[in-house]
C-alpha cells in the first residue's frame, strides 16, 4: 500500500530507539522526509545509519535536543522552522511508589511528556493549518486509560496527552488537518528488553519473564505477548497519512486488547 508520503517532512521525538525509530523507519521507506531527535549527536548517527542500512537513499536527518530543557527545544524550533507531519513520541517512565514520586519528579514526567508537544504543537498548528494539510499525533499509552498503579506519573501525563491531542483536533474543523493519539500497550522497546533481561538475570528465560508479566500484571491483554515496536510503527505510519483522513480527534488503540472498554 502506498502511503503517499513521499512529498511530506515528518519530525519525530525521542526517534534514536524503540517506537520512535521504528516510525521513523517506516516513514523513509515510505519516501517521506525524516528528521529524528535524541539526546546526543552519537545517537542521532546511529539511528541514522539505521535507517540507512533499511532504506539506502532515505531523507533523513537529526537534531540534539534534551526536551527537559525548554531552550533546547526552543533551538529545535529554529532549526526546524515548519513540518508537515508532528509525532510526539518522546516520553520518560519508571515504575516508583505513589507516596515517593516528589513533586520534582511530577514536574519532569509534566515537562517532558506533556509539555514537549505542546511546545512544538503551539508552533506547528497553525502552520499546518495556513498550508491546508498536516498531521500531528501523540504517541500516548493505554495507561491514559488504565492508570498503572506503579507509575501514577506516568499514566497522569500519558491522559493529559489525550486531552491535548483532542482539544487541538477540535480547532482543525473544516481543514485537512488532523490530531490524534496513539494508545499502544505493553510494547518491547529497548526499556522493556532491559526488564526483561532483568528478570531473565534472576532464573527465568525471557520467555518465562514475558509469561509471568501478562498473567500477572496485564491479564486483560488478548495478545498475552508484548506488541513490536514494527507493529506500532504501522499504525502511525497510517495514521500521519493522507489515506487517514477521515480520522482524527480520535484515540487509537494498539493495545493488544489489554483495554477491556468498548
Amino acid at each position: 500500500m502506498d502511503l503517499q508520503l513521499t512529498s511530506k517532512t515528518a519530525l519525530i521525538t525521542g526517534s534514536t530507539g524503540g517506537i520512535g525509530l521504528a516510525i521513523a523507519q517506516r516513514l523513509a521507506a515510505e519516501g517521506a522526509a525524516v528528521i529524528l531527535t535524541g539526546r546526543t549527536e552519537a545517537r542521532i548517527e546511529e539511528a541514522k545509519q539505521a535507517i540507512l542500512a533499511r532504506t539506502p537513499g532515505a531523507r533523513v536527518s537529526g537534531v540534539a535536543v534534551n526536551f527537559e530543557q525548554a531552550s533546547q527545544v526552543d533551538t529545535l524550533l529554529k532549526q526546524v522552522p515548519t513540518v508537515d507531519i508532528l509525532i510526539n513520541n518522546i516520553g520518560i517512565f519508571e515504575p516508583k511508589p505513589f507516596v515517593e514520586i516528589t513533586d520534582v519528579e511530577w514536574l519532569r514526567f509534566f515537562e517532558v511528556n506533556v509539555l514537549s508537544g505542546v511546545r512544538l504543537a503551539r508552533q506547528y498548528f497553525p502552520l499546518l493549518l495556513a498550508q491546508g494539510w498536516g498531521r500531528i499525533l501523540f504517541i500516548s499509552s493505554e495507561s491514559a486509560i488504565q492508570t498503572p498503579s506503579e507509575m501514577i506519573h506516568y499514566g497522569m501525563t500519558k491522559t493529559a496527552q489525550l486531552a491535548v491531542a483532542r482539544g487541538l483536533a477540535e480547532l482543525t474543523k473544516g481543514t485537512q488537518v488532523t490530531v490524534n493519539s496513539l494508545l499502544p500497550g505493553p510494547t518491547a522497546s529497548e526499556g522493556v528488553e532491559e526488564f526483561l533481561k532483568k528478570l531473565a538475570g534472576e532464573g527465568k528465560t525471557r520467555e518465562e519473564a514475558e509469561h509471568e508479566f501478562f498473567r500477572d500484571a496485564r491479564p486483560s491483554s488478548l495478545l498475552q505477548r508484548f506488541i513490536t515496536v514494527d507493529e506500532i510503527a504501522s499504525t502511525a505510519a497510517y495514521l500521519v497519512s493522507p489515506l487517514a483522513a477521515a480520522t482524527t480527534g480520535a484515540s487509537v488503540r494498539a493495545d493488544g486488547g489489554l483495554l477491556r472498554q468498548i
